[in-house]
Protein backbone atom coordinates (compact mmCIF):
# COMPACT_ATOMS: atom_id res chain seq x y z
CA UNK A 1 0.00 0.00 0.00
CA UNK A 2 2.81 2.75 0.57
CA UNK A 3 4.37 1.84 -2.90
CA UNK A 4 1.22 2.80 -4.32
CA UNK A 5 0.69 5.65 -2.23
CA UNK A 6 4.03 6.45 -3.14
CA UNK A 7 3.28 5.51 -6.82
CA UNK A 8 -0.05 8.12 -6.47
CA UNK A 9 2.44 11.11 -5.58
CA UNK A 10 5.30 10.35 -8.44
CA UNK A 11 2.08 10.52 -11.44
CA UNK A 12 0.40 13.59 -9.28
CA UNK A 13 3.97 15.58 -9.96
CA UNK A 14 4.15 14.50 -13.26
CA UNK A 15 0.95 16.36 -14.03
CA UNK A 16 2.22 19.49 -13.89
CA UNK A 17 4.93 19.10 -16.98
CA UNK A 18 2.33 17.77 -18.89
CA UNK A 19 1.37 19.67 -22.19
CA UNK A 20 -0.94 17.84 -23.83
CA UNK A 21 -4.65 16.76 -22.51
CA UNK A 22 -4.05 13.13 -23.46
CA UNK A 23 -0.30 13.31 -21.31
CA UNK A 24 -2.76 15.06 -18.59
CA UNK A 25 -5.34 12.41 -19.57
CA UNK A 26 -2.96 9.10 -19.61
CA UNK A 27 -1.21 10.43 -16.04
CA UNK A 28 -4.46 10.93 -14.42
CA UNK A 29 -5.89 7.81 -15.48
CA UNK A 30 -2.97 5.82 -14.14
CA UNK A 31 -2.89 7.47 -11.33
CA UNK A 32 -6.49 6.22 -10.68
CA UNK A 33 -5.91 3.53 -11.76
CA UNK A 34 -3.32 2.80 -9.63
CA UNK A 35 -5.38 3.82 -6.61
CA UNK A 36 -7.84 1.49 -7.44
CA UNK A 37 -5.96 -1.44 -8.59
CA UNK A 38 -4.05 -1.44 -5.00
CA UNK A 39 -7.26 -0.82 -3.09
CA UNK A 40 -9.28 -4.28 -4.72
CA UNK A 41 -6.50 -6.09 -5.30
CA UNK A 42 -2.99 -5.01 -3.76
CA UNK A 43 0.61 -4.63 -5.88
CA UNK A 44 -0.80 -6.56 -8.93
CA UNK A 45 -3.98 -4.72 -8.91
CA UNK A 46 -2.25 -1.76 -8.51
CA UNK A 47 -0.27 -2.79 -11.80
CA UNK A 48 -2.93 -4.06 -13.84
CA UNK A 49 -4.96 -0.74 -12.65
CA UNK A 50 -2.47 2.15 -13.80
CA UNK A 51 -2.33 0.24 -16.81
CA UNK A 52 -5.73 0.46 -18.06
CA UNK A 53 -6.25 4.04 -16.49
CA UNK A 54 -2.98 5.13 -18.31
CA UNK A 55 -4.95 4.19 -21.92
CA UNK A 56 -8.30 5.13 -20.38
CA UNK A 57 -7.21 8.25 -19.64
CA UNK A 58 -4.99 8.78 -23.30
CA UNK A 59 -7.98 8.20 -24.84
CA UNK A 60 -10.48 10.51 -23.36
CA UNK A 61 -7.68 13.29 -23.64
CA UNK A 62 -6.98 12.92 -26.82
CA UNK A 63 -11.00 13.45 -27.45
CA UNK A 64 -10.31 17.01 -25.65
CA UNK A 65 -7.33 17.59 -28.14
CA UNK A 66 -9.40 16.43 -31.20
CA UNK A 67 -12.29 19.13 -29.44
CA UNK A 68 -9.59 21.89 -29.31
CA UNK A 69 -8.41 21.39 -33.06
CA UNK A 70 -11.79 21.32 -34.01
CA UNK A 71 -12.41 24.32 -32.08
CA UNK A 72 -9.86 25.84 -33.91
CA UNK A 73 -10.34 24.90 -37.53
CA UNK A 74 -14.03 26.64 -36.75
CA UNK A 75 -12.80 30.06 -34.96
CA UNK A 76 -9.71 30.41 -37.30
CA UNK A 77 -8.16 27.81 -39.77
CA UNK A 78 -5.47 29.85 -40.75
CA UNK A 79 -4.22 30.22 -36.74
CA UNK A 80 -4.93 25.99 -37.12
CA UNK A 81 -2.84 25.89 -40.12
CA UNK A 82 0.08 28.19 -38.23
CA UNK A 83 0.30 25.93 -35.63
CA UNK A 84 0.27 22.76 -37.70
CA UNK A 85 3.85 24.36 -39.30
CA UNK A 86 5.20 25.30 -36.22
CA UNK A 87 5.32 28.81 -37.40
CA UNK A 88 5.57 31.84 -35.03
CA UNK A 89 2.47 32.98 -33.89
CA UNK A 90 0.98 36.64 -33.95
CA UNK A 91 -0.84 38.76 -31.28
CA UNK A 92 -4.24 37.89 -33.44
CA UNK A 93 -3.23 34.34 -33.07
CA UNK A 94 -3.37 34.03 -29.21
CA UNK A 95 -6.91 36.22 -29.58
CA UNK A 96 -8.31 33.67 -31.64
CA UNK A 97 -6.75 30.89 -29.63
CA UNK A 98 -8.54 32.12 -26.14
CA UNK A 99 -11.67 32.96 -28.58
CA UNK A 100 -12.07 29.37 -29.26
CA UNK A 101 -11.94 28.62 -25.78
CA UNK A 102 -8.53 26.81 -25.49
CA UNK A 103 -7.38 27.13 -21.74
CA UNK A 104 -3.85 28.82 -20.99
CA UNK A 105 -1.91 25.73 -20.08
CA UNK A 106 -2.54 24.73 -24.23
CA UNK A 107 -1.79 28.57 -25.82
CA UNK A 108 1.32 28.93 -23.42
CA UNK A 109 2.49 25.71 -24.94
CA UNK A 110 2.19 26.63 -28.13
CA UNK A 111 3.91 29.83 -27.93
CA UNK A 112 6.65 27.63 -26.42
CA UNK A 113 6.92 25.38 -28.96
CA UNK A 114 6.85 27.53 -32.10
CA UNK A 115 9.10 30.11 -30.50
CA UNK A 116 7.22 32.69 -30.85
CA UNK A 117 8.88 36.16 -29.54
CA UNK A 118 6.27 39.25 -28.11
CA UNK A 119 6.81 42.33 -28.07
CA UNK A 120 4.36 44.03 -25.99
CA UNK A 121 3.19 47.82 -26.29
CA UNK A 122 0.45 48.75 -23.40
CA UNK A 123 -2.10 48.69 -26.19
CA UNK A 124 -1.40 45.39 -27.37
CA UNK A 125 -2.02 44.74 -22.90
CA UNK A 126 -5.05 46.48 -23.22
CA UNK A 127 -6.36 44.72 -26.38
CA UNK A 128 -5.64 41.44 -25.18
CA UNK A 129 -7.19 41.82 -22.09
CA UNK A 130 -10.33 43.08 -23.45
CA UNK A 131 -10.34 40.41 -26.19
CA UNK A 132 -10.62 37.94 -23.17
CA UNK A 133 -7.00 36.95 -23.35
CA UNK A 134 -5.76 35.64 -19.42
CA UNK A 135 -2.89 37.72 -17.18
CA UNK A 136 -1.25 34.36 -17.75
CA UNK A 137 -1.26 33.89 -20.81
CA UNK A 138 -0.06 37.79 -21.82
CA UNK A 139 2.59 36.84 -18.92
CA UNK A 140 4.20 34.30 -21.25
CA UNK A 141 3.88 36.89 -24.15
CA UNK A 142 5.52 39.18 -21.78
CA UNK A 143 8.11 36.84 -20.69
CA UNK A 144 8.91 35.37 -24.23
CA UNK A 145 10.45 38.95 -25.79
CA UNK A 146 12.57 38.93 -22.79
Amino acid sequence: MKKSALTLALLSSLLVGCETKTQTGALTGAALGVGAGALIGGGGGALIGGAVGAAGGALIGAALDDSDRKAMEAQSPRTLHKIDRGEHLSVNDIKQMSAAGLNDKVINSQIESTGSVFHLTTADIIDLKQSGVSQNVIDTMIRSGN
